[in-house]
């Protein structure tokens, strides 16, 4: 956690003169949206000066962390930031900016059930490689499978993954997903996927490196991921080529941040979850319960 500085309690003023008035605004004025305060929510300065998080706020001001880890205090002007380069007033949640936008959306993009109790788990479960796979999955996936009684699990490496099926074992009504990093052609992955894969257990995988990369590059505020010589640690390699002057687990922080919806996810990413959740559900498995529908726009 990163504790607040004494110099910013107060909002930082970030022009020297006020670039709202004058004829700047009215060009824009029926093109800036409001837009309800939510915490990881990527916005940008409307001088371009800032670019960060929505951490925390309160009635007069906004709390945003880049990518560094640094936190400033903003005044919640008027138009006086940016999404995706579009001028938006930043505004306190309330239940009718809520409702006014229709069925609400759960991050994967299903509506989203209010007054959720967790349904009781399922015998069948997912497992995943690697704690960030795992926080990515519940920031986009958790409300689906919180509905769905599907219970995720961290996968330590993909070498442990026979012993875990084994252990596990299988069969009609208990099934197992998998998701895998690197899951190509001719990988140490790829081997051990068929090893263990049957008609109870689901073995898929992304094609890159690390889950990192599944994250778009736009969301994160970078063009590209760089490309990294082999030999290299990936994570070190990324921090170094991008100037980004942090440990792995606080730049992960930073990264996990920027994902508000599936929108901030790689398709190659998205479509291997959905698989996962879609296998463990599905009804010829389970008698007697229904799969959830995953409506999405």
């Amino acid at each position: 956690m990163h504790s607040h500085r004494a110099d910013q309690q107060q909002p930082a003023r970030q022009y020297s003169t006020d670039v709202l008035a004058g004829d700047w605004r009215r060009p824009y004025r029926d093109r800036i949206t409001d837009i309800p305060l939510e915490p990881g929510l990527v916005v940008e300065t409307a001088d371009s000066s800032f670019c960060g998080a929505v951490t925390t706020w309160d009635k007069r001001s906004v709390t945003l962390e880049d990518r560094h880890g640094t936190r400033r205090v903003f005044d919640l002007d008027p138009a006086a930031f940016l999404v995706d380069g579009h001028p938006v007033s930043l505004v306190r949640p309330t239940s009718s900016n809520r409702s006014s936008r229709g069925p609400h959306r759960s991050a994967s993009g299903s509506i989203a059930v209010s007054g959720l109790r967790s349904r009781v788990a399922r015998e069948s479960r997912i497992y995943v490689e690697g704690r960030h796979d795992a926080e990515l999955v519940e920031r986009v996936w958790g409300h689906d499978l919180r509905v769905e009684g599907v219970v995720v699990e961290e996968l330590a490496g993909v070498d442990d993954l026979p012993a875990v099926v084994a252990d596990f074992a299988p069969e009609a009504g208990r099934r197992l997903g998998v998701l895998v990093d690197h899951l190509v052609p001719g990988s140490k992955e790829s081997r051990v996927a068929e090893q263990v894969s049957s008609a109870h257990v689901r073995v898929v995988g992304h094609p890159f490196v690390d889950v990192w990369a599944a994250v778009r590059p736009g969301a994160v505020g970078i063009s590209a991921w760089p490309e990294i010589p082999q030999g290299v640690p990936w994570k070190e390699g990324v921090l170094d080529a991008l100037g980004w002057r942090m440990e792995p687990g606080a730049a992960w922080r930073f990264i996990l941040n920027s994902v508000r919806d599936f929108r901030d996810l790689e398709p190659e990413l998205l479509g291997r979850v959905e698989e996962l959740i879609d296998f463990v559900t599905d009804p010829a498995a389970h008698p007697g319960r229904s799969n959830a529908c995953h409506d999405r726009d």
